[in-house]
């Protein structure tokens, strides 16, 4: 048997010759060359090539949503659960880090009773008390990494958890914009509808006084009847959405319905945005997207926990140590009894049968390749999302375009029509098509600059954001 030194020092030179870490180092993924590219839809004039920007919504330049956003960033209850996630994640990295520490116990146990004669020395009380304390400590020789692919893991699933939080902030600020502006282009649909029922109504009054002076037929009045009729009855599904996108943002805001402000409650346009919005390009979009950055964090993850399983195939050295006391009958606890201590490794080792440890190193193998699979994925859809998006914002704008210019045109024909009939020109089915006509295309006008809204927050959201901060400190980088 080795003395205490020679052994110690054997263990030593063991652990400077034979430390590794086990299993393979994480490399970041590549991407296909042409996704860095200039985005195909971004060739328009209502983009730019610029780097986006970060708090996007502050664009639409109106005060009262950049503190909707503020108040949904700070109290949406979806946020809250990331940042609940990204907590535990943090409890699980100071886990981690706890292993590579010394690990120590203290232990007391306390006892009265009698023992047997013939287990007692003559002149030795049979009946009284033992405590007995120990303090134990173990430090784990991490000799092939098993300790620091745990620490690596951890500290990649902490990165993934950032990023999570960091997409539903995304998609809260997202669905926050997208409520109000909703909310604020169905009040501008209604008060287009209303319009249009007033102008209705007054063809109605004036055609109605034409047939009681015998120049106009009773259908000619109902039929402006029916079609004021039927544009009012568009107007009670618009306030129903109108309330849905306010409910909806009080939710987001974390409110009550009540609670919303009277400015929201009070907005009746539609939000726009005045200049050309900066996209980037595909290298941009990839370095901001955060579900493309926790797909990537999670494959690191994955790839350590291949090295904390390959590292069971190997042994497991702990060096131990314990100092423990004995105080009987009346003798005080400390300082009277004697003074035991032990020190020495401890070597575990699962051999020969591995195949249980083989099973696990196949399992992490198997969800790496299936987080490569879902950062591919994840790569392809961000940038589908993005060209979608630009498509389809571009499109909107030039639906836009025509409807403006078919809605002027049927205002100038409506206006030509009414003064035709007035003078007996034309008859009442003619000035009736052209005031058709003008209601539908004023109703398509509001509903297209609703869908250029939209389509807006959408390309924004595709664009993934841009937040600087996600509550990293610096303790959890190291």
């Amino acid at each position: 048997m080795f003395p205490l030194k020679k052994t110690v020092a054997a263990l030593l030179a063991v652990s400077a010759l034979g430390a590794c870490t086990v299993g393979p180092d994480h490399i970041e993924p590549s991407i296909p060359p042409t996704a860095g590219a200039p985005f195909i839809g971004a060739k328009s004039a209502s983009v730019t090539d610029a780097a986006p920007v970060g708090d996007w919504w502050k664009l639409y330049d109106d005060p009262v949503l950049d503190v909707l956003v503020q108040d949904a960033l700070a109290a949406n209850t979806d946020i809250r659960v990331a940042l609940a996630r990204i907590e535990r994640a943090r409890a699980s990295l100071r886990g981690s880090r706890g292993e590579a520490l010394p690990q120590t116990a203290v232990s007391a146990s306390g006892t009265y009773g009698r023992v047997s004669e013939s287990e007692t020395l003559p002149g030795i009380d049979r009946e009284g008390r033992r405590i007995t304390g120990q303090f134990a400590a173990a430090y784990e020789l991490d000799l092939f990494g098993r300790v620091a692919r745990g620490i690596e893991a951890s500290r990649a699933d902490l990165e993934a958890a950032r990023q999570d939080a960091d997409a539903v902030r995304v998609m809260v600020v997202a669905d926050t914009v997208q409520a109000y502006v909703d909310a604020a282009a169905a009040a501008q649909q209604i008060a287009v509808s209303e319009d249009m029922v007033e102008l209705l109504a007054r063809s109605e009054r004036i055609t109605q006084a034409r047939f009681e002076r015998g120049l106009n037929q009773k259908l000619d009045v109902l039929r402006l009847t029916q079609l004021r009729e039927a544009q009012a009855a568009t107007i009670p599904p618009l306030q129903a959405r109108r309330d849905a996108a306010l409910f909806r943002l009080a939710t987001l805001t974390g409110r009550t319905p009540q609670d919303l402000p009277g400015d929201v409650v009070q907005r009746h346009t539609t939000p726009e945005v005045s200049v050309p919005i900066p996209v980037g390009d595909g290298r941009t979009l990839l370095a901001r997207r955060p579900d493309v950055k926790a797909a990537e964090r999670r494959l690191a993850a994955d790839t350590a926990r291949i090295g904390l399983a390959t590292a069971d195939l190997y042994p497991r050295i702990t060096l131990g140590a314990s100092v423990s006391t004995t105080a009987l009958g009346n003798a005080p606890v400390f300082g009277s009894g004697p003074l035991g201590w032990l020190l020495g490794p401890l070597i575990s080792w699962a051999f020969p049968n591995q195949e249980a440890v083989r099973a696990r190193i196949g399992t992490a193998r198997a969800d790496a390749d299936a987080d490569l699979a879902r950062f591919d994925g994840t790569v392809l859809q961000a940038l589908e999302e993005t060209e979608t998006a630009l498509s389809a914002y571009r499109n909107t704008l030039v639906t836009e375009d025509r409807l403006a210019a078919s809605r002027d045109a049927a205002d100038r024909a409506a206006k030509v029509s009414l003064a035709r009939q007035s003078r007996g020109q034309i008859d009442a089915l003619d000035a009736l098509d052209a005031q058709r006509t003008l209601a539908l295309t004023e109703a398509d006008y509001a509903a297209a600059r609703r869908a250029v809204a939209l389509a807006q927050v959408d390309l924004f959201r595709a664009l993934g954001g841009g937040w600087t901060e996600s509550g990293q400190t610096q303790g959890d980088a190291q």
